[in-house]
């Protein structure tokens, strides 16, 4: 038992300081590269004490080494732009200038409930607010709302756009969001009519949001070349 207890705490020192050499805090922060670091060395770490017949060193050695190696590939990013984009990518615009990418979306396989929860957590509920939108490598979307709606204290907005209600998601990706549609007054039907107004299908709009203050909003799908 005093074996394992000693084999854990020197384990936890050695990972807590391989990690602070990684330089990340938070596991959010990590690239692809790092994320499988972290893994390896946990695997790693439960090897010696598992098996007390291991010697202690057989995991030492490994963690140490992969430290190493992601310490050495780090400076080789520094130094070489190409290698850095092989091992991490680089951050995709995914809305530039208020309009969505939606090639870039497709690439990096984003769904539009992931891009709505994203501007949820940034505390924005409307497409038309944003101006502009990066992926980060590692996943994280960074909104850039556009200059009306950026640093405007709650006694300076208009009475009526306070009281509106988050636009409803209607139609994403060419189908109607049935638990939204549910919800707000006008039903399926209406939809097909507002659609048919327009001279549009249904398979043709990407997004379709209806909103107290706005109105109804609709982005159609880019035209496959």
């Amino acid at each position: 038992m005093i074996i394992v207890i000693i084999r854990s705490v020197l384990l936890y020192f050695i990972i807590v300081l391989s990690l602070r050499l990684m330089g990340k805090k938070q596991l959010a922060q990590l690239q692809p590269s790092e994320l499988v670091t972290t893994i390896l060395i946990s695997n790693i770490a439960t090897l010696s004490l598992e098996d007390l017949s291991v010697p202690m060193i057989y995991g030492v050695i490994p963690i140490l080494m992969i430290v190493s190696m992601d310490v050495f590939m780090s400076f080789i990013m520094l130094k070489s732009t190409g290698i850095r984009k092989m091992v991490t990518g680089t951050p995709q615009i995914i809305i530039s200038d208020g309009k969505i990418d939606q090639q870039v979306m497709k690439r990096l396989r984003y769904t539009i409930d992931e891009l709505m929860e994203a501007m949820r957590e940034c505390m924005i509920f409307d497409l038309s607010e944003v101006q502009y939108a990066i992926v980060e490598t590692t996943g994280k979307i960074n909104f850039y709302q556009k200059s009306c709606y950026r640093n405007v204290e709650k006694g300076d907005l208009d009475i009526r756009q306070t009281n509106c209600n988050p636009p409803t998601l209607l139609v994403k990706d060419g189908e109607i969001n049935i638990p939204a549609v549910e919800k707000w007054e006008g039903g399926e039907q209406r939809i097909y009519n507002i659609l048919a107004e327009k001279k549009t299908k249904i398979n043709e709009v990407f997004i379709m949001t209806d909103s107290d203050d706005k109105g109804i909003n609709i982005i159609l799908k880019d035209k496959k070349k």
